[in-house]
């Protein structure tokens, strides 16, 4: 979070709290780093879930391939929306999905992948990409964690992906205590999703001359209340001036990390960059190593805990990759903050 906020008492003052000024700007310096141009943003990570769904025109009992070891976050807005979440397993050595599991899911009644990319550690983009257009299936990119990072040389958000989506919430990067955002590879479905981001109001039309709401403004689709306040998108402004220097203090926080490793094995592969929101390793001691590090002062967690254990998402299913990289991973600390 930023220490000085020299506008925040001009907004709060100025009678314009929703989104506008701030708002847009906030999105326009999110486009110019991530090199997009159809990027929106809105008030929660959850509200960008249920804006994507929407404008895929998903049903209730639709079923949708996603990891159950991604955060809860990202998974519990698919079921509450009335999807059925198939899980597809991962690839034990770096946490995210497993191409060659998700074409075994896939049924009549797929309609979505939802590829969560763990801890910021890009997933297998090339190959769930081509899997969704070969069966005709939409593919969101689950960036809740992954801000920053890089894949072929390209970040995250600007990969080919149908729909990816970013949270800003305050664990996040960047943090602007609340809010998210989705960009689309469709010029076409961003336009309708920034109606329906803001109760499929046409704003251009909506008030008449005299200021009223206009007779002539029809609305014609399901809408949210999902626009991001001026206050959330002014902070989120002045962390995008810092948002580079942040992403380089965690990147030299990880080449630390390597460099006091010898024998551990890392979480990583070939062409991508995380933006080390944690630096994982994978322990053959899970239990020993994790307390052996908080010993020393750096608290370690394993992050997230495999999703296909709760309830709520119906009988309990096994997945070795997700048992095995469970039982073995361990995120160090490694954010600008250290």
């Amino acid at each position: 979070m930023p220490s000085e906020l020299p506008e925040l008492k001009n907004i709060l003052c100025s009678g314009n709290l929703a989104y506008g000024r701030w708002g847009k700007e906030f999105e326009n310096r999110l486009r110019n780093f991530v090199g997009v141009n159809n990027l929106m943003t809105t008030n929660t990570y959850s509200s960008a879930i249920q804006i994507a769904l929407t404008v895929l025109n998903l049903l209730p009992g639709d079923e949708v391939i996603a990891s159950p070891m991604s955060c809860l976050a990202s998974n519990m807005p698919l079921l509450t929306y009335g999807l059925k979440v198939i899980w597809a397993d991962i690839d034990p050595k770096s946490g995210t999905l497993s191409p060659e599991s998700v074409r075994k899911k896939i049924s009549p009644k797929t309609k979505l992948i939802f590829h969560n990319h763990f801890c910021g550690y890009i997933g297998y983009v090339d190959e769930i990409n081509t899997i969704g257009k070969e069966y005709g299936i939409h593919v969101i990119d689950d960036c809740v964690e992954a801000f920053g990072s890089k894949y072929k040389g390209n970040y995250a958000g600007n990969l080919g992906t149908d729909i990816s989506l970013f949270s800003f919430q305050t664990v996040r990067l960047p943090n602007t205590i609340d809010g998210g955002a989705l960009v689309f590879k469709d010029k076409s479905l961003y336009d309708k999703a920034l109606l329906m981001r803001d109760f499929g109001i046409r704003r251009d039309v909506f008030r008449d001359e005299y200021g009223e709401i206009s007779k002539d403004c029809d609305i014609y689709m399901k809408g949210y209340g999902a626009t991001l306040s001026e206050v959330n998108s002014y902070i989120g402004c002045v962390e995008m001036e810092e948002i580079a220097n942040l992403l380089a203090k965690q990147k030299k926080n990880a080449i630390n990390w390597k460099n006091e490793f010898v024998d551990i094995k890392f979480v990583e592969r070939n062409n991508i960059d995380p933006n080390y929101w944690i630096f994982g390793i994978l322990s053959d001691n899970k239990l020993h190593d994790l307390l052996s590090f908080r010993e020393r002062g750096f608290y370690t967690s394993s992050v997230h805990f495999p999703n296909n254990y709760y309830s709520v998402f119906g009988e309990m299913l096994e997945l070795k990759g997700v048992t095995e990289f469970y039982n073995s991973f361990i995120a160090l600390p490694c954010g600008w903050w250290m």
